[in-house]
């Protein structure tokens, strides 16, 4: 969702983000979660403005909430999820993401960005 956001200006995806930026969201994280945004903000194939790739994640660093979860036993699609499901159960927050595939059978509340602003009263 955070490479959505800042790929299209006026999706869904931006406008949460927006919120993140405006402190009405918090980002709940752990490291691996952290280092994972940090790399993929760095992809070549993205062409985001180094400058602007340290802002945010500077930003992210100071602004998110960041956690030590228990490890969890599950069975998912891509185990790199892994960390956002752990966090999100020990934190008892929603994954909010375009993937709702990749999450399936999970015991964490999970949500596409849409469901996301239209149940949030944003």
């Amino acid at each position: 969702m955070l490479v959505s956001g800042l790929l299209s200006s006026n999706g869904t995806p931006s406008r949460i983000l927006n919120l993140v930026i405006n402190g009405n969201v918090i980002l709940v994280l752990d490291t691996r979660i952290f280092n994972e945004y940090s790399d993929v903000l760095k992809r070549e194939k993205f062409s985001f403005p180094k400058d602007a790739v340290n802002e945010i994640i500077t930003f992210i660093h100071r602004e998110g909430v960041f956690i030590s979860s228990l490890p969890l036993n599950c069975n998912i699609p891509d185990p790199g999820d892994l960390p956002f499901v752990e966090v999100s159960h020990h934190a008892k927050v929603q994954i909010i993401t375009g993937n709702l595939r990749h999450f399936k059978g999970v015991d964490v509340v999970v949500m596409t960005p849409v469901q996301f602003l239209s149940g949030s009263g944003v």
